[in-house]
């Protein structure tokens, strides 16, 4: 199979660039992505082309070429950092999702036997938890959770008088 040639990119860190770069390789306690792209700007520092980074480290050289093109481009803070990626924003704050698990590990509203989706969605926005929910954010929501409100099993019945 040919291999892609690829222009040489010149990446020259600055000399506090190197420092900062060098320091996060000593550390190893952020991320490996963040590690892994550290080290990629240090090899292209050192004059390494990006098929000879790409072989070394197991990765594509296109992704050397983006993360050093990004440096001369952004910066050292962009090409570490991941950008943010593309999609709808959560539904519901971890805080929320804590509030609607407490609501439905307790008793359900009076005249009802269990929890269905439904009703701890109308419960949720009735109690103020949030201001509109929909049955499948509920239901994802008790799915990793692993709740299940609705089997019989889950309800505790008080005993008959």
């Amino acid at each position: 199979m040919a291999r892609r040639s690829y222009r040489r990119l010149q990446v020259a860190l600055g000399k506090r660039e190197r420092e900062r770069v060098g320091a996060l390789l000593r550390k190893g306690e952020l991320s490996a992505r963040i590690l892994r792209r550290a080290e990629i700007l240090r090899m292209l520092d050192q004059g390494w082309t990006q098929g000879q980074i790409g072989d070394a480290l197991g990765i594509s050289p296109t992704t050397v070429q983006r993360i050093g093109r990004r440096y001369v481009e952004e910066g050292l803070d962009s090409a570490l950092k991941e950008r943010p990626r593309p999609g709808k924003a959560r539904l519901l704050t971890a805080r929320q999702e804590a509030r609607v698990v407490a609501m439905v590990c307790s008793t359900p509203p009076s005249g009802r036997a269990r929890w269905t989706v439904r009703l701890i969605a109308a419960e949720a926005v009735r109690r103020g938890i949030v201001a509109s929910v929909g049955r499948e954010t509920i239901r994802l929501l008790l799915k990793t959770q692993r709740l299940k409100p609705w089997r019989e099993k889950n309800v505790v019945r008080s005993a008959p008088e």
